[in-house]
C-alpha cells in the first residue's frame, strides 16, 4: 500500500515549505500536521522539543507517511539527528524522516561569495548553534551570524505581518544583524514564519545582500531526493490529495492556514489529540 508524504511543523510556518514543495511536485499526496496547540517550539528545550516531535512523526508514520519532513527549523535543528539515529531503527527502519537545515546550507554554500551568511530565526534555532556547525562539516571559513526575532513570529501569527507596527520589529532586527557583520551577503530566513514577512525585510536589508526563503530550496532537495532513491518512490501515492491535520482549534488552523498557503480556497482540517 503506497503513503502520503508527511509534513509537519509546531505551527502555520510549514506551510510555506508544503505550497512550494506542492509547487514542484504537485502530483503526489501529502499529510500536514500542525502542532499548534503546542507551538511555539522556538523557546523549549531540546528534551521537549524532541518529545514533541518524535510523537508527530510517528503519528504521521502511524497513518501511512514512509517519509516526512520536518517542515521546521526548530524541529530539524533539536530533534531531527536523535529522531534518525534512535527512534528510526526501532519504528521502520525503512522509513525516512528529513529535514529542512541541510538542504539549506547546501544551497547558500553555493550562492555567498563572502563566504558571510547572517541567519534570522528562534531563539530555539539560533541557540542550537546548528547552522555554524552544519557549514563547517562543508567549509570551515564560513562565518555565520545568528539573530533571534521573538516577536517576529508573533506578527505573523497574528496577521500583523503586514501592518506598520510590523516595520519597527524587523528594521531593529535587520540594523542589528547587519552591524555584526557588514561583510554579509546572504541572509537565511531561518523559520518558516518569516517568507510572510519579506516585503518588508527586503525593505532594510542592502540590496547587494540575498534574502533567501527556504520553501523552494526544500522542495527541489526532496524531487532530488526521491529523484536518488527510487525504492522510496515507488512506496509513494500520486493521487494530488491533500490532508490536513491540527491538534490545536480546526476553524483557527483553516483560517491561517488560507494565508500560509495564499490561497483562497477552503482549506478542510481535522483535529487530532495526542
Amino acid at each position: 500500500m503506497r503513503g502520503s508524504i508527511g509534513v509537519f511543523d509546531s505551527g502555520f510556518g510549514g506551510l510555506t515549505i508544503l505550497k512550494e514543495i506542492m509547487k514542484v511536485m504537485p502530483e503526489y499526496d501529502y499529510l500536514f500536521l500542525g502542532d499548534n496547540a503546542r507551538a511555539p517550539y522556538g523557546t523549549r528545550s531540546f528534551e521537549v522539543v524532541y518529545q514533541y516531535t518524535r510523537q508527530c512523526a510517528k503519528y504521521l508514520m502511524d497513518n501511512n507517511c514512509p517519509l516526512v519532513v520536518l517542515g521546521c527549523n526548530t524541529a530539524s535543528a533539536k530533534a531531527l539527528r536523535t529522531i534518525q539515529q534512535k527512534d528510526l531503527p526501532t519504528w521502520w527502519s525503512e522509513n525516512r524522516v528529513l529535514g529542512i537545515i541541510r538542504p539549506t546550507v547546501e544551497n547558500i554554500l553555493q550562492r555567498t561569495q563572502t563566504k558571510h551568511i547572517g541567519l534570522f530565526g528562534t531563539s530555539g534555532t539560533i541557540n542550537s548553534n546548528t547552522y555554524p556547525l552544519e557549514f563547517a562539516k562543508t567549509d570551515p571559513e564560513v562565518v555565520v551570524n545568528g539573530c533571534a526575532c521573538p516577536m517576529w513570529v508573533p506578527l505573523v501569527e497574528n496577521g500583523e505581518y503586514d501592518s506598520p507596527g510590523a516595520d519597527y520589529f524587523i528594521e531593529k532586527k535587520v540594523n542589528e544583524l547587519m552591524e555584526m557583520d557588514p561583510e554579509i551577503d546572504t541572509i537565511i530566513l531561518g523559520c518558516t514564519h518569516y517568507p510572510l514577512l519579506l516585503p518588508k525585510i527586503e525593505k532594510y536589508v542592502p540590496s547587494n545582500v540575498a534574502i533567501v526563503p527556504q520553501g523552494r530550496i526544500v522542495a527541489d532537495s526532496l524531487r532530488d531526493y526521491l529523484n536518488r532513491h527510487p525504492e522510496m518512490d515507488e512506496r509513494l501515492s500520486k493521487n494530488g490529495e491533500r490532508r490536513f491535520l491540527t491538534t490545536e482549534s480546526v476553524e483557527k488552523f483553516q483560517t491561517s492556514a488560507k494565508i500560509f498557503l495564499n490561497t483562497e480556497k477552503n482549506i478542510e482540517a481535522e483535529r487530532v489529540i495526542f
